[in-house]
């Protein structure tokens, strides 16, 4: 896909990464250009690079030809492009024309993985549990709860595998009812991501269009420790 933008450079950056989770590549501007560390950085006016954070990767991303990893500047609060590897990205001055564009299928495993995430957090409220936190990262993805002490199913193998099965049947009717995700934003900027009626939560993540667009989300048996519920899981966005 690509985002035509003709708008002129000001000073606040969009965050293009919010708007749309598959705008793959965009026309844009180059909002400044700075130094973090001894590294030159530029950034663009509509951003289509998400950066690491909220527990979700950094998306794989290009200015022009050069290869960039998106990070949030500490002084001026952009996102900016770093190069991959912690090179510079030199060349650039404000008000520069340049084409952005992001590693699409990366970007969709990310968001397929958040919104995974989100799904199993909601299910878990569904057995009266609280999510203390959550990692997205591939490989790694996981929903941690606070062990509730009435909570006695959880004692024994059994157990914990006939409410892993209770959860994973809940995450595979909710995915088979399609259930849209969207967002909206409350007082001061806030976003909240919204699982239709079922879930709702602040998240400045990249997310699916709906429910129906995951696939392969699967819970293997849940473990206990240290007064937590660890949910682990996998997921996958379906091909386009």
């Amino acid at each position: 896909m690509i985002h035509q933008s003709e708008a002129p450079v000001v000073e606040a950056q969009v965050s293009a990464y919010l708007e749309d989770t598959y705008l793959e590549q965009t026309q844009t501007r180059v909002l400044a250009v700075g130094q973090q560390d001894g590294v030159a950085w530029a950034a663009v006016e509509q951003c289509l690079f998400h950066p690491q954070g909220g527990g979700q990767p950094a998306d794989r991303g290009w200015l022009e030809d050069m290869e960039i990893v998106p990070v949030r500047d500490r002084e001026s609060g952009l996102i900016v492009a770093m190069g991959a590897g912690g090179t510079s990205v030199s060349g650039f001055a404000a008000g520069q024309p340049v084409q952005a564009r992001i590693d699409l299928q990366a970007r969709l495993a990310h968001a397929a993985l958040h919104t995974a995430g989100h799904l199993v957090e909601a299910v878990g409220r569904m057995q009266g549990w609280e999510m203390v936190s959550n990692n997205h990262f591939p490989g790694q993805a996981r929903i941690e709860f606070q062990l509730p002490e009435t909570e006695a199913r959880l004692a024994d193998p059994q157990g914990r595998e006939e409410v892993t099965a209770a959860l994973q049947a809940s995450v595979d009717r909710a995915i088979a009812e399609d259930l849209p995700v969207s967002t909206r934003y409350e007082g001061e900027g806030l976003r909240i991501v919204h699982l239709h009626e079922l879930h709702a939560a602040p998240c400045g993540g990249t997310h699916v269009r709906s429910l129906g667009d995951l696939t392969n989300v699967i819970l293997p048996a849940l473990k206990v420790k240290k007064g937590r519920i660890r949910v682990s899981y996998i997921a996958a966005h379906r091909s386009l």
